[in-house]
């Protein structure tokens, strides 16, 4: 496993995450433990899960787990916005509801700090300084290190940046977006925006909901018992979303790739991922210990550049405007 700085930070972070959403949901607390223990062996340091997941039990069990591993080896991200109860204070990014939610997520996860705090979404109903005069605050106080988002636009990465700036406030180091080889949207506004001010890009869903994992195929259904084949149409990984004539093109040059170099298709589109410039560390999940093994062989080798200009050429993105038409301009 090797290490890269979040961002423009000097957090060294390993350069894949393990995600803990599965954990409490499909996942109980031995096998959750026995995920957390694999990763940490095989060189891995960098832990996300959030509040929202199963109402804190993800935080729970990954706060248990890490009781054994000194707290100062271990990178630890959550999240907050989303409703943790009936109240109307209970979502958002109010200073009351941030203010609560760390304290919440820290006596769960069992610790002092909370090394990359992310806040899950935007939050429209409540102003943006108080958002970032909250977290700023906790930084402050010693109870979060560093701050990021995750799901924001271009433009509302760079308003939180410029607020941040003209105020004093401490500014996001990070973004976890949505970014696969089928699903590149980021590219057109939002990496460039990362690449531009420092951001480190933690990618989730980075197989594309298991879409990338091999396990689909051309006009057949989806498997029984996968998380594709349960989705329902308003879940980005819904089976009609992801059944496109570029994503199987895309597949097809993954299962090319594959037969050449013998790596799994998971592991061919994680180390797609690693080489695009602006990525710190793509975010695996996993329910079993041979999913998580497959995942950590994404590591530690690199496809070739016309392996990597391949799989970018399957899935582009359509040249639209006014992208295209700038494109065009640069050349005159």
């Amino acid at each position: 496993m090797q290490y890269r700085r979040l961002g423009g930070t000097g957090l060294m972070v390993s350069e894949l995450c393990l995600g803990c959403m599965t954990f409490g949901r499909e996942l109980d607390e031995t096998g959750s433990k026995g995920i957390i223990t694999r990763f940490l062996d095989e060189g891995g340091n960098f832990l996300d899960t959030a509040d929202v997941y199963e109402r804190g039990v993800s935080e729970e069990i990954t706060g248990r787990a890490l009781k054994e591993v000194p707290r100062e080896d271990v990178v630890l991200a959550t999240k907050v916005r989303f409703p943790m109860g009936e109240g109307p204070n209970d979502v958002g990014l109010s200073r009351k509801h941030i203010t609560a939610g760390c304290d919440a997520s820290l006596q769960r996860l069992g610790t002092d700090y909370i090394d990359l705090y992310q806040v899950h979404c935007w939050d429209a109903a409540t102003p943006l300084e108080e958002t970032l005069s909250a977290l700023t605050d906790l930084v402050r106080s010693g109870k979060v290190r560093y701050i990021g988002v995750s799901n924001f636009t271009a433009w509302q990465l760079m308003k939180s940046l410029y607020t941040s700036g003209l105020h004093g406030f401490e500014k996001f180091v990070s973004l976890q977006p949505q970014y696969s080889l089928v699903e590149r949207n980021i590219e057109n506004e939002i990496l460039p925006v990362c690449g531009e001010e420092g951001l480190g890009v933690i990618p989730w869903s980075p197989l594309g909901g298991g879409f990338l994992s091999g396990k689909y195929r051309r006009d057949e259904r989806p498997p029984e018992g996968s998380r594709i084949a349960s989705a329902e149409e308003w879940q980005d990984e819904y089976w009609d979303r992801r059944a496109t004539e570029r994503n199987w093109n895309t597949l097809d040059a993954v299962g090319e790739i594959s037969e050449e170099t013998g790596k799994s298709y998971a592991q061919i589109s994680l180390n797609w991922l690693l080489r695009q410039e602006a990525v710190t560390a793509p975010i695996i999940g996993a329910r079993t210990i041979e999913q998580l093994e497959d995942n950590l062989g994404a590591a530690g080798w690199e496809l070739e550049d016309d392996q990597v200009n391949k799989l970018s050429e399957a899935s582009a993105l359509e040249n639209v405007y006014p992208y295209r038409f700038i494109e065009r301009a640069q050349r005159v």
